[in-house]
């Protein structure tokens, strides 16, 4: 069994790649000044902040749920 963040990560990574992001651009329009945040997300190393995750998901073309469940699509 995967845990919550290591198939939270795949799916950031696999979510902002589909939306043609770089983690620049998707730091900076979550409010961030550096996408070492993003990395740290898609490394597994931090979870994104549950404030964040509706807006997270709508700049990604996703729901939460697509966030948060074990298998990608």
């Amino acid at each position: 069994m995967q845990k919550r963040g290591d198939f939270t990560k795949e799916h950031i990574r696999a979510f902002r790649e589909k939306a043609g992001l770089t983690q620049e651009a998707l730091a900076h329009d979550l409010g961030y000044s550096s996408a070492s945040i993003i990395s740290l997300w898609e490394n597994g190393e931090r979870m994104p902040p549950t404030r964040i995750l509706k807006k997270l998901s709508d700049l990604l073309n996703c729901t939460i749920d697509d966030l948060l469940k074990d298998k990608a699509e």
